[in-house]
């Protein structure tokens, strides 16, 4: 049994900001059970080379992947179990409204809202921040070959729609943390120090801001 006060748990922001490193920390800690996105998308390199229609193609298997994943979760025992997954379903919409056209994006929030009922709400979600050099810095660093196409300016894009969705979020308690000056991946201290903050999440949106960033 963990003594973190939370079951389940959702870590989310913009592509290289860390949110697989530290549901596989916390995973490791607090003995959790780890549901890691399947990255698995064979339109995803279409996408990334800015190929027609790959953007609904890609939108659509990502939707009904983290879909299948979803209702596993809702399958297991949250009173006894810790689940840590390293992204919310909201991702998907966040992502779509970005990429998408209007005549696709209403066929797809059709679809979204379908499957939305079914899908399990995280006992918290973190949102982890960093600025655009500090993304291209960590996306650079894991040298994922198919990332190696994403532009500045997308990156940049994908920031400010996380911004601007979790600004209004109200489902779940929120921890918003800026990451730009810490590394709880290489430095034990940071990593303890967001466990901490992590531990003693409240009702509604809070924000941690380490020093030094």
């Amino acid at each position: 049994m963990s003594n973190l006060p939370w079951r389940h748990i959702a870590i989310e922001g913009p592509i290289g900001v860390g949110k697989t490193s530290l549901t596989n920390l916390l995973a490791k800690r607090f003995r959790g059970t780890k549901v890691l996105e399947d990255a698995d998308n064979p339109f995803l390199d279409d996408f990334y080379k800015d190929k027609r229609g790959a953007a609904f193609r890609t939108e659509l298997f990502f939707l009904l992947s983290r879909f299948d994943q979803q209702r596993q979760i809702a399958q297991r025992d949250l009173f006894t179990e810790l689940i840590l997954a390293d992204y919310s379903f909201a991702k998907s919409k966040i992502f779509a409204h970005l990429t998408l056209d209007d005549s696709e994006l209403m066929i797809y929030n059709r679809l979204y809202d379908l499957l939305l009922d079914q899908v399990p709400r995280p006992d918290l979600v973190i949102y982890l921040q960093a600025n655009l050099d500090t993304l291209l810095k960590r996306i650079k660093k894991r040298g994922r070959a198919y990332e190696k196409a994403i532009s500045s300016s997308y990156l940049q894009e994908l920031s400010e729609a996380y911004s601007h969705y979790f600004y209004r979020y109200e489902e779940t308690p929120l921890l918003v943390v800026n990451t730009n000056g810490i590394d709880f991946v290489h430095t034990p201290e940071h990593f303890e120090q967001l466990v901490e903050q992590v531990r003693n999440a409240q009702k509604g949106t809070q924000y941690y801001v380490p020093l030094g960033s």
